[in-house]
């Protein structure tokens, strides 16, 4: 009876210890060039339905259900899906867009799989009148003692080859033009 106690203590001893050592943070983004002008690219990325024509998600499932609520392109704009397995379940709100910072921000609300809130943002960066640098990410929080899992899971490159394919799309629609 004892021992079963000390390897219970034990446990949850390890737990804790891997819980304050996880990550409590998450920021993964990916970048890439695009042979088009800035205000082009940005005015393109402020409209959340033009990612049907690049998202590596709705390639994943391309007869998610989607339904949107208020004006494309307009902070406060709600974009909704429900699919298969590879997609899940959520919602994406249009929160800010800033021109004078050349960003773009929606919070993330995944509700399948499982549940969580992530801020998504774009950036833009002119290198020169016909080239811009688009930077696509996302950061939220890892609850304790959901964070543990970080430590098992590597979140940078599960998602990331997602933002590469899904860059590498906007790249040829918008050098397309």
């Amino acid at each position: 009876m004892i021992i079963a106690l000390y390897v219970i203590l034990g446990i949850i001893a390890l737990i804790i210890i891997l819980a304050l050592i996880a990550p409590k943070a998450y920021d993964v983004n990916r970048s890439i060039l695009i042979n088009a002008p800035k205000d082009e690219v940005f005015k393109y990325l402020t409209f959340i339905k033009n990612q049907n024509d690049w998202s590596p998600w709705k390639k994943k499932d391309p007869n998610m259900k989607q339904e949107f609520i208020g004006t494309d392109g307009e902070v406060g704009f709600i974009s909704k899906w429900e699919g298969n397995k590879d997609v899940g379940t959520g919602e994406q709100e249009l929160i800010s867009i800033q021109k004078e910072n050349d960003k773009i921000e929606v919070q993330l609300r995944f509700f399948k799989p499982w549940k969580s809130q992530s801020v998504g943002y774009y950036t833009v960066e002119e290198l020169n009148p016909n080239e811009t640098k688009v930077v696509w990410g996302f950061q939220g929080k890892n609850p304790i003692p959901f964070n543990v899992f970080m430590l098992f899971f590597n979140f940078e490159k599960a998602v990331g080859k997602d933002f590469d394919e899904g860059l590498i799309s906007l790249k040829h629609i918008l050098e397309s033009k």
